[in-house]
């Protein structure tokens, strides 16, 4: 049956429609911005016929007795929501399946959130998550979403909270067979400058269908984030958990597909970044990044199989992808500098080094490109050059001449150690033009093989990717390439 969208519907409509539910019954467990899940339920009438049991452990001590001991010293991340999750949903059938198991639906609700603090300094922002049934006795799924709260007011941020849980779990009941009009609806009464929602999971037997990474990929071309990032086994992560007090180290690219200069700019890139006084080799992220743009072709829509198609390539070469909606690089470092204060780097090859000297890509900004500069070069960043080959020449960041009035502030980036060239480098990789090798892969044309690495190879042939041309032979059960 067709899912319904029903854009119009208010928060207390929707919790009001779950309350008078006599299926669906469960309890909220919430810590750190008050109850306003839950109080949403009780405001709209008829909470009895839904709520088991609404409460917030918010000392630590009553929080580490109940859910067990965060030995990062973290509350307001994944593993505690998941163990709240965990406790709140097996107290649930221990207690009440025999009683009520036969005719309800159990969910558990739980949030762990760090709102607006008094002297608004912190960034708010918050895990939440539901376990919930979808037929009496039956299995569990679990949505996650990780939250950032935008409002400038506490109180604002719990309003914001308090909507965004019940849209959750009116998604779970209404539009679990629909994901997509599910993610939409989570922002229903809400604003993108109220909430962002940066990470988004669904897990269990009713969500086998649901690919996470295009959830990911969707939440970016909605607006809800302006990142999304997923790991080398294709799950996703929030980006704060991963880069916190991390050193980040970026290439930015289209990986359409991944050649072997992609991987020796990782590889080289990556080296001389460890050389670097004040990098803690053990402490390095290394992430591929794929701005929107560099997914969209001819700004046609984005073509999902082929995303999936350079995740799964860039995944299977051990990397961890990021989303992006960056097309400029100092909007990029800005946000990582507010997960990290550690050294980040930039991999960037000559041609971008020449488009972030392009004054024409920052006419939006009042101070122009030296407010752009201003963000990319004040963060502790540094730039790491890869050269490329242009006009039978070896172009690299000193050969580079930036125009007349930029060129002092160029001087000054390359004397402070803010831009470097890459060294090190495999000369045969500069005659590659991914271009060509594309269009060599979709006509089927010998010579591409030898740009691209043997994995990689490999995959694109198996599975005809990127438009490579592959025939069905009949009773074989398989695609085998052709050739000519």
């Amino acid at each position: 049956m067709e899912t319904i969208y029903e854009k119009n519907l208010g928060t207390k409509q929707k919790a009001l429609r779950i309350n008078l539910n006599k299926q669906i019954y469960g309890c909220f467990a919430e810590i750190g911005a008050g109850q306003d899940v839950a109080a949403n339920f009780f405001k709209a009438g008829g909470a009895s016929n839904t709520i088991a049991k609404t409460m917030s452990a918010y000392d630590m001590t009553f929080s580490d007795a109940i859910y067990g001991v965060m030995e990062n010293g973290r509350y307001v991340c994944e593993p505690r929501l998941m163990s709240m999750l965990d406790h709140e949903y097996g107290l649930l059938i221990e207690r009440l399946d025999e009683k009520r198991g036969e005719t309800s639906t159990f969910f558990a609700f739980s949030d762990t959130v760090a709102a607006l603090n008094y002297h608004k300094t912190n960034d708010a922002h918050g895990w939440m998550g539901v376990r919930f049934q979808l037929k009496p006795k039956g299995p569990y799924n679990d949505i996650v979403i990780h939250v950032k709260m935008l409002d400038n007011d506490n109180v604002l941020q719990h309003q914001a909270l308090g909507t965004l849980g019940v849209n959750l779990m009116y998604g779970c009941y209404f539009y679990n067979q629909d994901p997509e009009i599910l993610l939409l609806s989570l922002m229903d009464d809400l604003s993108k400058d109220r909430i962002q929602i940066d990470m988004i999971r669904f897990e269990g037997p009713d969500f086998k269908h649901v690919d996470n990474r295009l959830m990911s990929l969707r939440l970016v071309t909605y607006g809800f984030s302006d990142i999304a990032l997923f790991g080398p086994d294709g799950k996703n992560l929030q980006p704060s958990e991963v880069l916190f007090r991390k050193h980040a180290l970026v290439l930015r690219g289209r990986f359409r597909p991944l050649v072997n200069v992609h991987l020796d700019m990782l590889e080289t890139g990556r080296k001389q970044f460890m050389r670097e006084p004040d990098v803690e080799k053990e402490k390095v992220v290394v992430l591929s990044e794929i701005t929107l743009q560099g997914l969209k072709q001819n700004e046609a829509e984005i073509d999902e199989k082929d995303f999936l198609d350079r995740v799964d390539i860039l995944c299977s070469m051990g990397q961890m992808v990021m989303i992006s909606n960056y097309q400029e690089y100092y909007k990029l470092v800005a946000y990582l500098s507010k997960i990290t204060k550690l050294k980040m780097g930039l991999i960037i090859g000559f041609p971008n080094l020449e488009y972030i000297f392009e004054e024409q890509h920052y006419k939006d900004l009042p101070g122009g490109i030296l407010e752009s500069f201003a963000t990319l070069f004040s963060r502790n960043l540094k730039l790491f050059v890869y050269p490329t080959y242009q006009h039978n020449n070896i172009m690299n960041c000193m050969r580079f001449t930036p125009p007349m009035h930029l060129i002092d502030l160029y001087r000054y980036l390359i004397a402070n150690n803010k831009i470097e060239d890459i060294h090190h480098y495999n000369e045969k990789n500069l005659s590659i033009d991914t271009n060509k090798t594309l269009e060599l892969i979709k006509q089927g044309e010998e010579g591409w093989e030898e740009n691209v690495p043997d994995e990689v190879i490999k995959m694109i042939k198996d599975r005809c990717l990127f438009g490579f041309p592959c025939v069905v032979v009949p009773g074989m059960g398989k695609q085998e390439t052709s050739t000519k």
